[in-house]
C-alpha cells in the first residue's frame, strides 16, 4: 500500500458553541518528496441535503428566501443584505438519510409533500474551511399536494418566505446576480440542462 500523503498530527478545539471549530496540524508529502507541516482552522459542520422543487407542466420552481448571516457579513465586499433565494435545505443532524431529510425540509420550509426525488450530485461547498458535504436533489411538486404554508420552524429561529417562480425568470436571476446561493445555482442549471431546458425570448 502506498504511503499516505497526509498525516494528521493534532487537533485543538477552539470553539464548540454550535459545531466544533478546530485548529488542525497536519503534514503533507509534497511532490518533491519532502514533508511539510501546516496548520488550518476548519469548521466541523454537519453535512446537509437540499432539494429544488419544480413543476414540469407549469415550468415553475419553488424557492425560499431566508436570512444568511455569512452573506450579510460579506457586505463590505459585495453589499448583500443577507436574504438569499435558495432551494429548500437542511442539515443531517439525525439518523435520517439524505433523501428523507430532503423530504422533511421540503415539507417544513415550503409546505409541499414530495414523493419521488432524483439525486443530482454530492459536493463539498467550501472544503478549504468546512467539513460539510451536501447532497443535492430535484423533485417534481404537485400544487394539490401542499399540506401547509411552510416557513420553517419558528422555535429554531426560521422565518422563511416561500416563492413560486417561473423557471426562466429564476435562470435570469442567476445572470443578474439575484440568485447567488451555490447549491441553488447548480440545481437550476441541472434542471435547464437535463429536465426543462430554457425558453428563448422571442
Amino acid at each position: 500500500m502506498a504511503e499516505p500523503r497526509i498525516r494528521i498530527a493534532g487537533e485543538e478545539i477552539l470553539s464548540d458553541d454550535f459545531y466544533p471549530l478546530k485548529k488542525v496540524t497536519y503534514e503533507q508529502l509534497r511532490r518533491d518528496g519532502g514533508w511539510q507541516e501546516q496548520q488550518r482552522e476548519v469548521y466541523d459542520a454537519a453535512s446537509g441535503a437540499a432539494v429544488l422543487l419544480y413543476n414540469r407542466e407549469r415550468r415553475t420552481v419553488v424557492l425560499t428566501r431566508q436570512f444568511r448571516l455569512g452573506a450579510r457579513l460579506s457586505a463590505p465586499i459585495g453589499g448583500h443584505d443577507g436574504f438569499l433565494l435558495e432551494a429548500a435545505a437542511g442539515v443531517l443532524d439525525d439518523d435520517a438519510p439524505p433523501e428523507e431529510r430532503a423530504r422533511i425540509e421540503a415539507r417544513e420550509e415550503t409546505g409541499y409533500e414530495i414523493e419521488r426525488l432524483d439525486a443530482v450530485m454530492q459536493l463539498f461547498p467550501s472544503p478549504g474551511s468546512l467539513t460539510e458535504k451536501i447532497h443535492l436533489f430535484v423533485a417534481e411538486y404537485d400544487p394539490a399536494r401542499r399540506s401547509g404554508d411552510g416557513g420553517g420552524k419558528a422555535e429554531e429561529g426560521e422565518d422563511i418566505e416561500v416563492i413560486e417562480m417561473d423557471f426562466d425568470d429564476a435562470l435570469a436571476l442567476i445572470d443578474t446576480g439575484g440568485i447567488v446561493d451555490a447549491k441553488t445555482v447548480l440545481l437550476l442549471l441541472h434542471l435547464e440542462r437535463r429536465v426543462l431546458g430554457r425558453h428563448e425570448a422571442s
